[in-house]
């Protein structure tokens, strides 16, 4: 029987955007799932007012592209993750966890990768919930590397309030290559059309770096 790993993200184009390559690696070896706080209401660069709909179903294609087995959206709204509902994400996180049973999780190191408090909020829930549930033995936070925080600040400008520093490479636990992936990571990527400007300003900067992607690790 194949290994379970569950993914756990704030936005529809999160699983793509960000550790696409490593989703599509794992599919080969396990059966991934993955969790999706919000659908995405806020979107930009959009004026579609069934944004949110629109956003899902790009979801659904990216994740049949990336190989994982099913998605469920928890319920939240994009943009509103923050103190106030931690305890009711905590719980819709937990309650998807026990069901689906998995060894292993997946999300946004604790800077929310981009400072985006959302990417906080969930990574933060999803730490509580693997120190709190014997069963889980691995959490997988995607990072960024500081040569790589350098090359997207030079694409994206002031596009972010404030987009914390990467990490060390002596502080990054496993470097995956998703060079065999790739084509299916871009492909997921371009599913996401209702934010193609994003797309198209992350294609460009993933051009600039190795085809890996970094993580920190906690085990148990």
């Amino acid at each position: 029987m194949k290994p379970t790993l569950v993914c756990v993200f704030a936005h529809p184009d999160d699983e793509a955007f960000g550790p696409g390559g490593t989703i599509a690696k794992f599919s080969q070896t396990h059966n991934v799932y993955l969790l999706c706080a919000t659908r995405g209401e806020a979107g930009g660069h959009h004026q579609e007012k069934n944004i949110a709909s629109i956003r899902e179903n790009e979801l659904l294609e990216s994740a049949k592209t990336l190989g994982v087995k099913g998605v469920n959206f928890l319920g939240f709204i994009d943009g509103k993750l923050c103190n106030e509902i931690y305890p009711a994400l905590v719980e819709k996180i937990k309650e998807y966890i026990i069901k689906i049973g998995p060894q292993t999780l997946l999300t946004f190191e604790p800077r929310g990768v981009s400072g985006h408090i959302d990417h906080i909020t969930v990574s933060l829930a999803t730490s509580y919930v693997f120190e709190h549930l014997s069963f889980l033995k691995k959490l997988l936070y995607f990072c960024q590397t500081e040569e790589q925080v350098i090359e997207i600040k030079k694409i994206i400008g002031d596009y972010f309030v404030y987009f914390p520093p990467g990490y060390k490479q002596s502080e990054i636990s496993e470097t995956i290559d998703i060079s065999t992936f790739w084509d299916k990571k871009i492909t997921a990527m371009k599913k996401h059309q209702s934010q193609i400007q994003d797309v198209n300003m992350i294609i460009k900067f993933l051009e600039k770096i190795p085809k890996q992607e970094h993580f920190l690790i906690l085990k148990k």
